[in-house]
């Protein structure tokens, strides 16, 4: 059998050239996996819970035999999944801890002609290290501001301009609203998104700065790790201001084309904190396309919130810098000026 084990430190520089299989279960591999891999389970979801039962009920040599019972048939499509998603046969695989699951998939692909890397301690090992690396102490410059005022694009735009970013909002696939998730693909577990977050964060040397936007402790159904969330509360923030007019005109942008229903839809979920009338009211300038007046109506409500949580939590350095006006260019300039000065006196401190 062509196989060889190898350490995680191994794993990522091999995974630039070698493609990745998961020989999990797919509801493990939904649960959580390692970014680019494929998943070709040696058992399935139902498989695994026969085999984990019988583990428990009987011990592991009866577990070994029935799991063999079960996937044995399946190994010539096994052996042909993996030649039509691996032409080249050269992987790197894992299963949870980098035991039994792999070491079968290894014998048999090796069997068939593949070379095989296969993870010690598994997608566990991969874990741990993710885990560890969100909540890592890092130099967070947090952008703060007003829905409306375009965090988002201030983020790309200093990314444009050679700096590190993190999008949190983008990898919850999520804008962090009630109407944040109109238009997005499914969230991502909480795991798997620590784990795509961690695949950012090793891309950056740890003494660099990063720009982030200030987000809730849950941006839809992601909830932030607690370590990182106290990170953005106590690091500086930059509040950035923009006129009234403005944000109403980038939100227009951004939401006013999406599907009126699920535009109400989420308007409908404000109703406790708008009351009843401003619902009603928003719920009708949807219909009868005003757009301003059902932005301004909920704007209400997100600017009161945000006014309440910057007092409530915010108790860190906080910077207004007024944009009002400026282009993308500008807006990043004057951006920059104000990342040298914090770091000048975080340094004389």
């Amino acid at each position: 059998m062509n196989e060889k084990l190898i350490s995680i430190k191994e794993f990522f520089q091999l995974r630039r050239s070698i493609p990745m299989l998961d020989a999990r279960s797919e509801g493990e591999f939904i649960q959580g996996n390692i970014p680019g891999a494929i998943n070709l389970p040696i058992l399935n979801d139902e498989e695994r819970k026969i085999v984990g039962t019988i583990y428990k009920e009987e011990g592991s040599l009866a577990a070994v035999k029935e799991g063999f019972k079960l996937v044995g048939p399946r190994f010539y499509q096994i052996i042909e999944r993996a030649e039509n998603k691996f032409p080249k046969k050269q992987i790197l695989t894992y299963c949870w801890r980098g035991g039994m699951r792999s070491e079968i998939m290894a014998w048999l692909l090796g069997m068939s002609g593949f070379e095989i890397f296969r993870l010690i301690g598994g997608y566990k090992t991969y874990r741990n290290l993710t885990y560890e690396t969100v909540r890592k102490e890092r130099n967070y410059l947090v952008l703060g501001g007003k829905t409306g005022v375009g965090k988002t694009s201030l983020l790309h735009g200093l990314q444009l301009a050679g700096e590190h970013i993190i999008d949190l909002e983008a990898l919850a696939n999520h804008k962090g609203s009630s109407f944040g998730g109109i238009g997005q693909p499914c969230q991502p577990s909480i795991e798997q998104f620590e784990n795509l977050l961690a695949e950012k964060l090793f891309t950056i040397p740890s003494a660099s700065t990063i720009w982030i936007e200030n987000e809730s402790r849950k941006i839809g159904t992601v909830i932030l790790a607690d370590e990182l969330y106290q990170q953005l509360l106590s690091r500086p923030l930059l509040e950035i201001i923009k006129s009234k007019k403005e944000r109403i005109q980038h939100i227009k942008e951004e939401y006013a084309t999406l599907p009126e229903d699920e535009l109400i839809s989420a308007v409908k979920r404000l109703q406790k904190k708008l009351g009843g009338l401003r619902t009603s009211e928003a719920i009708m300038a949807i219909q009868n396309n005003q757009d301003s007046l059902w932005i301004e109506n909920v704007l209400l409500y997100y600017d009161k919130t945000y006014s309440f949580d910057l007092e409530k939590n915010h108790s860190n350095e906080r910077i207004q810098v007024d944009l009002s006006g400026m282009e993308m260019p500008a807006c990043v300039t004057k951006l920059l000026s104000l990342k040298e000065k914090i770091s000048w006196k975080k340094q004389s401190n």
